[in-house]
């Protein structure tokens, strides 16, 4: 269920492939698979592949097939936390809230929210925003020209510039596409009169600074939506970023577990020691993740990012107005 329930074609509420859609496309049902909750044991191991294989007596298992379901599956998360979670990718980011079951409304559909079946029938709003795409554009922009600007330079270069010097939307259609990078943050820092950065350090600087806070935009819109305040939030894919981990925990203002980039795996072991009756649970399988693997946690500490966030706030508004915006 958790790989059907990225589909479009997947009914959240009545947990199966969506009659009316199947209808509306003209498409015959009996083509889909039946579908069954993660965590279900589905057989013994044919005899022919136990045979050619030499692994006998073992059970076939639907875990969580889809890749985000599993990382949620293995993530470290206490028993009544008021969590939501940040999957960072290229391109583009997930942010998300934890819910028993399906926010499905107008405001939903009108902020572009969908839902993710996780494990042990759980169910997640989340929203798709930018992810590291901009980034990694500039890295590569600069790799190609630039010997020694490394990732590590990088960072060192980011940390030394002056902080919330400007800011861009990361939502602007140019940054959506590949090319010189680092002349397009300028270019939009330009066309909203704000400090133009002409350097590397405080290019990457800016881009991580308005990756975070729009992070941040999202988060609220969900707390709205589901009327929660989160008090935990769970960074994804982000092992090899801290910097912006660091931001991302001062913008939103919420302490940040940095989840191990193995959580896929572990998640997908987790659910089938519960569907073999290793463990009683789900609750009882993050325990054990718990106290197997290391974590980091980071303290929000700074409060500047409230004024930054009006300052981008601002200058998303003033930006939806320039010429390349709105091409």
């Amino acid at each position: 269920m958790t790989l059907a329930s990225a589909t479009q074609l997947f009914n959240p509420v009545t947990m199966t492939w969506s009659k009316k859609l199947l209808k509306a496309l003209d498409v015959t049902e009996s083509l889909f698979p039946a579908l069954v909750p993660s965590g279900t044991v589905l057989g013994e191991l044919r005899a022919d592949l136990a045979k050619d294989t030499k692994i006998d007596g073992a059970k076939v298992v639907a875990s969580c097939s889809n890749q985000l379901s599993a990382a949620l599956a293995g993530l470290p998360i206490c028993k009544g936390e008021k969590w939501a979670f940040i999957h960072l990718g290229t391109p583009t980011t997930v942010v998300g809230i934890d819910l028993g079951r399906p926010l499905i409304n107008e405001a939903t559909r009108e902020m572009k929210f969908t839902h993710l079946l996780g494990p042990g029938g759980s169910t997640a709003l989340y929203k798709s925003s930018a992810g590291l795409f901009i980034l990694e554009e500039c890295r590569k922009y600069w790799r190609e020209r630039e010997t020694g600007l490394d990732g590590d330079l990088l960072t060192h270069l980011a940390i030394s510039a002056p902080p919330f010097e400007a800011f861009i939307n990361p939502h602007d259609p140019r940054f959506a596409t590949p090319g010189d990078m680092p002349l397009k943050v300028q270019a939009f820092c330009r066309e909203t009169e704000q400090t133009m950065p002409r350097k590397p350090g405080p290019i990457v600087r800016c881009v991580l600074e308005s990756l975070a806070l729009t992070y941040r935009q999202t988060l609220r819109e969900l707390e709205y939506l589901t009327d929660t305040q989160v008090t935990k939030l769970y960074i994804l894919g982000g092992a090899e970023e801290d910097l912006l981990n660091h931001f991302i925990a001062n913008a939103l203002e919420v302490p940040t577990v940095v989840a191990p980039a193995e959580s896929a795996v572990i998640g997908n072991v987790s659910m089938q020691t519960v569907a073999l009756k290793q463990l009683k649970s789900v609750d009882q399988a993050r325990d054990m993740v718990r106290n197997s693997f290391r974590t980091e946690t980071i303290i929000p500490h700074a409060s500047a990012w409230h004024a930054a966030y009006d300052r981008l706030a601002d200058i998303m508004l003033c930006g939806a107005n320039t010429p390349s915006a709105s091409a």
